[in-house]
This record gives C-alpha cells, sequence and structure tokens, in this order.
C-alpha cells in the first residue's frame, strides 16, 4: 500500500444564483460538476425541499463533495441555524473549504472526515488504475490491497460532534452507500430531534427497520429520483 500524499490543488471557479464554487479538476466530469459548471444548481429540488422544511434547525448535509450544496445553506437557513458537513476526501474538501470562503459562509462547520458508527482512522481508494484522482467516485475501504495508492483519512461519529443544545431538522445524506454506518452514528440525535432524512441509498436489512422505521418514520416520496425522504408520521 502507497499513502496518497497531499499535490498541489487544481480547481476551477463556477457561480449559479447561489454563489461561488470551487470545483476540482479531477471531478469536473461528475453530473454535480457539469451542472454548476453551466452555471445552474445541483439537485434543485432537493435544496429546495431542505430549505422550506429546516425551520429553525440546524443542517445536516454529508458528503461535502465541493460544496455544491453549502452556498444555498448557507445563505438561507435560519439565522441562528448551523449546517454541519463533512468531507472524507482531501481534494473535495480542500475545494468545499474554498467554495465557504468564496461565499463568506460563516455558519457552515465542515470537517475532513466521514460519517461513521465510531470515531477511527480509515483509508480512501481514492486513485484510479490510471493515477487520476477518482473525485466523487472515492470510496472509504476497510482492507488495502498492496500496490494501491490511499489517503488516509478519517471516520468520525455524529452524535459526538453535535451538542447536545443543538436541534437538528434535517440530515441529508449521499455517502456512497455508507449511509447505514452513518445513521448508526447518528441515532442517539435521530431519536431525540426526529429530523428529516434524505437519503440516497437506503440500508437494506433489519437495523433500519427497528431503529428508523420504528420511531415513526416513514417514506414520504423521492427527490431527483434518488434521494428518498423519510418522515416521521
Amino acid at each position: 500500500m502507497r499513502e496518497n500524499k497531499q499535490n498541489r490543488l487544481k480547481f476551477v471557479i463556477a457561480e449559479n444564483c447561489y454563489g461561488a464554487y470551487c470545483i476540482p479538476i479531477s471531478a469536473i466530469h461528475r453530473p454535480a460538476a457539469q451542472i454548476v459548471l453551466k452555471g445552474r444548481v445541483h439537485e434543485p429540488k432537493t435544496i429546495d425541499y431542505m430549505l422550506e422544511n429546516c425551520g429553525t434547525g440546524d443542517v445536516l448535509a454529508a458528503g461535502a463533495f465541493f460544496g455544491d450544496f453549502l452556498p444555498a445553506l448557507g445563505t438561507n437557513i435560519a439565522p441562528t441555524a448551523k449546517v454541519w458537513s463533512f468531507e472524507p476526501n482531501e481534494e473535495n474538501f480542500r475545494c468545499a473549504q474554498i467554495t465557504c470562503i468564496l461565499n463568506d459562509l460563516k455558519n457552515v462547520t465542515l470537517q475532513n472526515a466521514g460519517l461513521g458508527e465510531a470515531d477511527k482512522d480509515v483509508y480512501m481508494d481514492c486513485i484510479d488504475e490510471r493515477g487520476d484522482n477518482r473525485g466523487g467516485l472515492s470510496k472509504i475501504v476497510e482492507t488495502v490491497t498492496k500496490g494501491k495508492i490511499y489517503q488516509k483519512t478519517s471516520v468520525v461519529k455524529f452524535d459526538n460532534i453535535l451538542p447536545k443544545e443543538r436541534q437538528v431538522s434535517v440530515i441529508q445524506l449521499d455517502v456512497e452507500g455508507y449511509e447505514l454506518s452513518a445513521l448508526k452514528g447518528s441515532i442517539d440525535i435521530i431519536r431525540r430531534n426526529k429530523p428529516i432524512l434524505i437519503l440516497e441509498t437506503v440500508p437494506s436489512g433489519s437495523w433500519f427497520a427497528d431503529n428508523i422505521l420504528s420511531l415513526g418514520y416513514r417514506k414520504a416520496g423521492t427527490l431527483h429520483k434518488r434521494n428518498v425522504i423519510f418522515r416521521v408520521d
């Protein structure tokens, strides 16, 4: 295994109606980047739904990617609310940081980590066979393969991050299939706050039914054909 060393950041700046974005060159082929590069909003229905339903509470948005949701959320949530966002890929995180700076988003807490059920160090498979950065397709791996290049990163438990006095209204997860682990690490917050859940991937198996649906959560619709909304009845 070889560890990926930090390289000079290569990016482009794009704008839409919500603000400016720092997009990594390695990810300009990704759908979200292509949409923003054309001056449009990525997943506008998801953003509108989150803003219409977050009230005065905080919003969790993970993974951040290059911060494609952050200007819209950061500039439109309640004055006392915060956006909590996480991105384990270092290149994407650095671009999301710049996106926050470009838009002066002081109410966004951004962390270079993934979400999981426990705090731990992990590795990301972020370099493909050609040596290019995988960008939004980077994945956290449990085991490493000799000869491949990985980035060392962290997974954190959201229950350990959020102060207990904060109220979370919406949890939006686009974490490349790690929704189950992220939900397990947020279960105390979910039980306490009953936030709306917007999941790109709905976990299979009994845990979701036993721990989420049992709280009264039911499917309430979809956004952009892939994000599933769960609300408490």
